[in-house]
């Protein structure tokens, strides 16, 4: 007879497993949910199974947000069946939803909690946002193109996301009345990083931001005690251009 052993990894991935369905028939349970959002919980689940914690998310804060939010929300209604795809969709003015993992990873390697004070470059849908809301105090989003921005703040407003505040505007420079910030998330490639966010960050805040123009990689700088930038390379990524000032520069 075999010894059956249980790796700690494995050990792990099982423990998460659970958790996962353990929150997932948590958020069923809650009040207030409208039927749609109840109905698709069961896509949002398995997408979390399937590409979030498969591929090695392992915050549990990160996985707890994946299940709550409701992507469909976020998406526009020509791909509604694809809203619990892992891929970046369409929501027009050239600009995409991003693919669920890499909005997991993001907000995972910035290392957030419930007291954070964050601030977003490229709100977008709004999505990434309301990820970040689940998790920590409050978010300052910025969004360059007006219309998302309306329309990502009725979408937030409407689930209940009263710890976002999202301003129309060129995020390059930051958002300086409310900084510094405990970690800066930029959802749109620069070819550079800008000096500004790096500033506008506590000592030992994380900026996670996609960098290059058709290459990228996925990059995150840590703000050193004497106000330097400790980079990291991550992964190889794929964003929309960060417009503005960024590209003037």
């Amino acid at each position: 007879m075999k010894e059956f052993i249980i790796s700690t990894r494995n050990r792990r991935s099982i423990c998460i497993t659970l958790l996962v369905l353990i929150f997932a028939f948590s958020i069923y349970a809650e009040d207030g949910e409208s039927m749609d959002d109840t109905t698709r919980q069961g896509e949002r689940t398995a997408l979390v199974n399937r590409t979030i914690v498969a591929r090695g998310i392992e915050d549990v804060d990160v996985i707890k947000a994946m299940l709550a939010v409701p992507r469909h929300r976020f998406v526009p209604e020509t791909y509604q069946k694809d809203a619990y795809t892992d891929a970046p969709l369409s929501i027009g003015h050239g600009q995409t939803i991003s693919q669920p993992y890499i909005v997991a990873l993001m907000t995972e390697l910035m290392a957030v909690d419930s007291t954070s004070k964050v601030l977003e470059i490229g709100t977008g849908s709004g999505y990434q946002a309301a990820v970040l809301a689940e998790i920590v105090d409050s978010v300052y989003t910025i969004e360059i193109i007006c219309p998302l921005a309306d329309r990502a703040e009725s979408i937030l407003d409407s689930l209940g996301y009263d710890n976002v505040y999202v301003r129309c505007g060129d995020g390059y420079q930051g958002w300086p009345e409310h900084a510094p910030f405990d970690a800066v998330i930029v959802t749109a490639a620069p070819d550079h990083i800008p000096q500004p966010l790096i500033e506008q960050l506590r000592v030992s805040g994380k900026l996670v931001i996609p960098v290059g123009s058709y290459y990228q990689e996925l990059k995150v700088v840590t703000k050193t005690e004497a106000g330097e930038a400790d980079i990291e390379d991550v992964i190889p990524v794929r964003f929309v251009p960060m417009t503005g000032e960024a590209q003037e520069k």
